[in-house]
């Protein structure tokens, strides 16, 4: 089981409360995102998926009316305990898509923690 990587992180994380739809094997899943950033997300779960599992999913943000389609990488698990998940780190996620997604997270940021703190987390 890998740890959290809290020191390891390259990109600041909003905490955030997002529904998340995904597949395992032959059941639909809908779990809620615990934070989010430019680089992956933590999905609070009590059935995470192994580690280096690549899974499709789409993710429900407030005032867009259709919800992000991702694919991301099961990064590492927390076990069960006071938030038990999975951390999905983004991948194939290029370009103009990235630069759309990124532009989201930093509204959500925005709103979360207000525009003097947003900006000096996202190092602008």
């Amino acid at each position: 089981m890998a740890e959290r990587p809290d020191e390891k992180r390259s990109h600041p994380r909003a905490r955030v409360e997002l529904r998340v739809d995904y597949k395992r094997v032959n059941s639909f899943l809908a779990d809620y995102t615990k934070n989010i950033s430019r680089g992956g997300t933590f999905i609070g779960t009590d059935k995470p998926l192994p580690i280096g599992t690549r899974l499709r999913f789409r993710i429900s943000v407030p005032d867009v009316a259709v919800p992000i389609n991702l694919t991301g990488e099961v990064a590492w698990i927390a076990p069960a305990g006071d938030e038990p998940g999975m951390g999905i780190r983004f991948v194939d996620l290029e370009g103009e898509a990235r630069e759309v997604f990124e532009a989201r997270v930093e509204k959500l940021m925005l709103k979360q923690f207000g525009p003097d703190l947003a900006a000096k987390l996202m190092g602008k």
